[in-house]
Parts: structure tokens; sequence; C-alpha cells
């Protein structure tokens, strides 16, 4: 059976769902596709839930641009959409003087990022955060919590009251470019073939794998991909702190931080395990790393107090020791395929900048 439809989303995720709205808003035709049974079941859900201010990326970056814009877009579709938001604020510390520099560092990249951060001595830490052992932090306002579940079944109820229509356990297997668009072999339990004008290859993890299996497209367009594993340990007891609690960012990740959710459930992480597989078992035995983590800034954490909690993978565009990349998001005129866009390497702060990423590759379509 053969189709031929107007645009196809590939990935059911938040970016996927910001963009399937974005086209159909814009008057599209939409098919999305995913090949698990529900929305947004691997980068998505498995994160720090964190609206992020902006603070850290390369600046004029994708990452720094997209973050500071979807930041606000996104706060103002929460309040108007009923989904539950909380501006909790951040802590970005220093641990000893040693690491004042970098913190000193990191306030004036900030600014530049169009995102001020407040400097504030020990004691001034000390009254918002009793608990926090540091010699300065800097405070983020603009930092927040989200729930990401409701926020994609809002973004998936505009994107189908403007006629998207959602196809779950339909994987895209492999297909083929055209000169009027991409034709695409989707499974499930019966196989069909659409043949679309344009396409929008947003399936994270899978994003390498589907554009490579696409006859046409030139291999060299596709950047290498990386699993960076990172753990999420729970706290049993009553939460520490009011506010986000992060170190100073490392190469890979934003350092092993304190987040709480929406109820009020503590926890830390996530940590940087590079791996070959996509197991979200969290492993038991990381847990004394957890805690020689957590205490050099809260000394009080009770023995036994971390459970295993969850696990995401992060879709990383660099190996282990490498610079970190910036989102990679490709146009026809970048894949050299008629309609076909493809998105690499959309993590943190992915969430954050969803909306933002849906406007980008929008307006730039049309």
């Amino acid at each position: 059976m053969t189709e031929t439809v107007d645009c196809v989303v590939i990935g059911a995720g938040v970016v996927g769902l910001a963009i399937a709205r974005g086209l159909a808003m814009a008057g599209r035709d939409v098919i999305i596709l995913d090949a698990a049974d529900a929305i947004g079941t691997q980068t998505s859900s498995r994160n720090s839930e964190v609206i992020h201010a902006g603070i850290y990326y390369p600046k004029g970056s994708l990452k720094a641009r997209l973050c500071v814009q979807g930041r606000d877009m996104m706060y103002a579709f929460c309040d108007s959409h009923g989904v539950v938001t909380k501006k909790t604020g951040k802590l970005i510390f220093a641990s000893d003087n040693t690491e004042i520099a970098g913190l000193k560092a990191l306030q004036e990249h900030s600014g530049d990022n169009g995102v001020p951060l407040t400097w504030l001595s020990a004691d001034e830490v000390k009254k918002l955060e009793p608990q926090l052992k540091c010699v300065a932090a800097l405070l983020s306002p603009e930092t927040g919590i989200v729930d990401s579940h409701s926020f994609m079944l809002a973004l998936q109820g505009d994107a189908e009251a403007h006629g998207a229509v959602l196809a779950l356990n339909s994987p895209v297997t492999n297909g083929q470019t055209r000169d009027n668009g991409t034709e695409l072999r989707v499974g499930g339990s019966e196989s069909i073939t659409l043949i679309a004008k344009t396409v929008i290859n947003s399936a994270g993890l899978g994003a390498q794998t589907i554009s490579n299996a696409l006859q046409g497209l030139n291999p060299s367009t596709v950047p290498p991909l990386h699993y960076a594993k990172g753990n999420y340990f729970y706290l049993t007891g009553k939460a520490p702190f009011t506010r986000l609690i992060y170190p100073l960012p490392g190469r890979a990740s934003l350092g092993l931080h304190y987040t709480l959710d929406l109820s009020g459930q503590g926890r830390f992480g996530p940590d940087v395990e590079w791996t070959e597989s996509l197991s979200y078992a969290v492993d038991p035995d990381r847990a004394p790393m957890f805690y020689d983590a957590v205490r050099a800034y809260w000394p009080d954490l009770p023995d036994d107090a971390l459970r295993p909690g969850y696990a995401g993978i992060r879709p990383k565009l660099q190996a282990t020791g490498e610079v970190a990349k910036d989102f990679v998001i490709q146009l026809p005129q970048e894949t050299g395929c008629s309609g076909y866009c493809a998105l690499y390497g959309i993590e943190s702060p992915g969430l954050t900048s969803s909306l933002a990423i849906a406007d980008y590759v929008v307006e730039r379509l049309a």
C-alpha cells in the first residue's frame, strides 16, 4: 500500500511534537510517526524536567539562542495551556576557592548570552540554602521545572486540533530520496509506503539510523552518535534544598546536581556513563560515587538515603573526552534531499528549546 502525503514528522518526543504542532498550525497536513506505543518514551521522559535559563552554551550557538528563546516560549505556553511549572531558581556553586575563577567566568559568559546571574557570597548562600556547603554561588532566577509529560500532551493536543495525525507503533524501517520528496517504508502491523513532500527526522536516538537507511542520502551528512547514559538516584526523606543545586559544569554534563519534581521528590544526577546499549537499568553499585559527589556540597547526606531511580540516554555527537557539540538541524539544503530535514544531537536543553526549535524549522521550511 502506497500513499502520498504532505508532511511526516518522525519521532513523537517533545521536539517532534512541537514541530508537528508548528507545521499543523501553519496549515500543513501532518502525520507523526513513532515506533513506540506512547509519546515521549525515550529522552523526552528520562531527564531532569528542568526549564533551563540558557547559561552554559557557547555564545551564538543554536543551543544558546534556542534555549533562551524557548525558555520564555515554554513558560508562556504552559501558562496558557494549564501545564504546571515552577520557577524554583538555581544555584551554581563553587565548592572551594580554586573554583572561584571558573564561577566568575561562567557569570560573564552567561551575561554574554543575555542571561544575567547574581553573585552570592557564602553567607548569602547560607541564608537561602542553609545546608549547601560552598564558598560562593550564582543565582539563576529564571530556571524552573515542568511536568514534561503534561507539556507533551498539550503539544499533541494542539497538533491534533489543527489536523495532525499521530501513528504509534509505526517504525520507519528504510526508504529512499526522490526528486519531489522522500519515500518512507513504515512497519508495524500493516507495512505501508508513504511518499511525503516534507519529512522531519526528529527521532532522537534513532535519527542517525533512519537517515542511514535512506537510499540516496549522502552518508557524510550524518554525524556520529554516542550514547551517554545518565543515572539518577532518588533521595528518601526530607528534601534539603528548595532550589536546584548545580556544581560547575564538566565537559560532558552539568555535573551531579540536585533537582526535584513538582511533587517535591528530590533526586541527584545525572552522572555520565558512556555506553553502547539502550539499557535504562540503574546499577545500585554506582551509589558510592553518588554519595561522595553529593557529600562534597551536602555533608549531612545520611547513609542509606539514596535509592536507584531512573536513567536516560543522551544522543551525544561527541565521544568521551571531546568538546561538546551544538545541535545539528539540517534543512533540505544541508541534507541534499528534497524536503528532507534531520535533527541530530538534540539533548539538553532540547526540552526547554523545543518550541523555539519548532519555530526555527517551520519558518525556514516556509
